[in-house]
């Protein structure tokens, strides 16, 4: 490895992250200071030459997503600045991405915003974990390189020999293909469940679509933010008779009532990534975090070294 020439920054958004990525490729992350002025306004100073390097910031703009958008921003506008070799954008949580299409008129498309901006800041590549719509890859005039938390969340499952009695459910119809790819790695059969959502963060499930009857159930979705699909969702496992249920998802984002929700939901387990960092605070005893540093480290070293990422999936 060019050590040498790749140096890994990280803004405030999630540094223990930054940090394991960086004791995965063997290396310390690079002095950089962020910071604020008295009146609020986000303040970065880059602590050493970057010039000719190929730079990777560790930034999720998850919550407050507002301040930690604006970090990753100034910190790319900084390294263009300094005439940095390649600037590298690593956003394990995309957010705004679940407002990528007008459901209404007068909708913004925010997600296309967003991708502008990290465009037009400098970033010359994007990598990022499990997008909420794999067509956010398309709203970016640069390569992005698009990681799918599954094969993460797959290893860990794995270790509890479910056997036969395991299925995936997709606790929607558009995470059908999640659902499916975690189901083809661990040999189990697929369900959905069908549900109509009168109202934001309000869902109302109508009916189960394949057999969970004395199963073993894994729900899996991209992200958990108020948890109320997948609450509701193992609450009608468990009327159908399955005989335990576990829900896993790459972005804990658990919001508002998420936590009351998920204390009182019936989870064997829930099985998160650690691409936002869950606080002491929101820690349940049956939640499990995994580190997604091996995954995302492999996929900066093949980038540094210009070798095929998408490779990286296929073995």
């Amino acid at each position: 490895m060019k050590a040498a020439r790749m140096k890994l920054f990280t803004g405030n958004a999630n540094p223990y992250l930054a940090k394991e990525i960086g004791d995965y490729l063997g290396m310390s992350l690079a002095k950089a200071s962020v910071s604020h002025f008295s009146d609020g306004e986000v303040s970065v100073a880059i602590q050493e030459s970057v010039r000719g390097v190929d730079v990777f910031v560790v930034q999720p703009t998850c919550s407050p997503g507002n301040e930690n958008l604006m970090e990753l921003l100034i910190m790319i506008d900084a390294f263009r600045r300094a005439s940095a070799g390649r600037i590298n954008a690593v956003i394990p949580y995309f957010g705004y991405g679940r407002q990528d299409r007008k459901s209404r008129a007068r909708d913004p498309i925010t997600a296309k915003l967003v991708s502008n901006l990290i465009v037009e800041a400098g970033a010359d590549r994007v990598v990022t974990v499990d997008l909420h719509a794999t067509q956010i890859q398309g709203f970016f005039d640069i390569p992005v390189d698009h990681l799918p938390g599954v094969a993460t969340l797959a290893e860990h499952i794995k270790e509890k020999k479910l056997g036969d009695r395991a299925v995936v459910v997709s606790p929607d119809v558009g995470g059908v293909t999640r659902a499916r790819d975690l189901a083809a790695r661990l040999g189990a059969p697929l369900a959905i469940v069908d549900k109509r959502r009168p109202a934001p963060n309000v869902s109302e499930v109508m009916n189960v679509i394949g057999e969970v009857e004395g199963k073993s159930v894994i729900i899996i979705d991209d992200i958990i933010d108020t948890a109320g699909t997948v609450c509701t969702s193992a609450q009608v496992m468990m009327q159908k008779g399955a005989r335990e249920v576990f829900v896993c998802c790459t972005h804990p984002v658990f919001s508002g009532p998420a936590l009351d929700r998920m204390a009182k939901a019936p989870f064997k387990e829930i099985i998160v990534t650690n691409t936002i960092p869950v606080l002491k605070e929101k820690s349940l005893p049956n939640l499990t975090v995994l580190s997604i540093a091996p995954l995302i480290g492999e996929a900066l070293l093949r980038v540094h070294e210009d070798l095929s990422v998408s490779k990286l999936f296929e073995d």
